[in-house]
């Protein structure tokens, strides 16, 4: 017998969010943030993990700002790099993973760290104002506090803070909400990874849904 179910692409989609609103408890989040939690949400399958999320002051205005003005999008792993839907930015804006650029192994070796971490390295020259998303390593979040502990550090607009895993991800996401060195949204604990970070720079890259 065969199974019936929905097959209707846009009504398991308003369906999807329509359900996420009804049993999410929301209330905390302005509108632009209800909105990402949302999507987050969304990502994860999972309600309850709006109780993990955190928003710091006016993240998500300045991030979206960000991207209305035309900053790049830099990002930890080529899994959120690659799951960001381009017509929804606003600016054609540049969305940079160099986990692969040749100079980060031996750039690693010489560091005694991650190549995760140590690719951050390579995004000095265009980091000022730009918006940061780290969906999957914890040692590319801790770098990155590293590196904006210098003044002379060119300072993002704004972080997605949202590595996943057993080792430093709480950690750090903990380390970047004590410091703030820019706005920033966290997932706290072990939960995170990519497809939340991705929903996340989706939604603040448009409203619609």
């Amino acid at each position: 017998m065969p199974y019936t179910y929905e097959k209707d692409g846009a009504a398991i989609y308003a369906e999807s969010f329509a359900t996420i609103r009804n049993e999410a408890e929301l209330a905390r989040f302005t509108p632009d943030e209800e909105q990402i939690a949302v999507r987050m949400i969304h990502a994860a399958g999972m309600v309850g993990l709006e109780q993990h999320i955190r928003f710091s002051t006016a993240f998500a205005q300045t991030a979206r700002a960000a991207l209305n003005d035309g900053a790049p999008i830099f990002c930890d792993a080529h899994m959120v790099s690659e799951g960001v839907t381009r017509p929804r930015l606003p600016a054609n804006n540049d969305v940079i993973c160099t986990l692969r650029d040749a100079a980060v192994p031996e750039l690693a070796r010489a560091m005694g760290t991650t190549r995760s971490a140590a690719a951050l390295e390579l995004w000095r020259p265009r980091l000022a104002g730009a918006l940061v998303a780290i969906g999957n390593a914890p040692t590319a979040l801790f770098h990155l506090l590293n590196m904006l502990e210098d003044p002379d550090c060119p300072r993002p607009a704004a972080i997605i803070g949202c590595p996943v895993g057993f080792v430093g991800a709480r950690e750090s996401k903990e380390a970047l909400w004590a410091d703030q060195p820019v706005p920033c949204c966290i997932v706290d604990g072990r939960l995170g990874g990519s497809a939340i970070t991705v929903a996340a720079i989706n939604a603040i890259a448009s409203r619609a849904e």
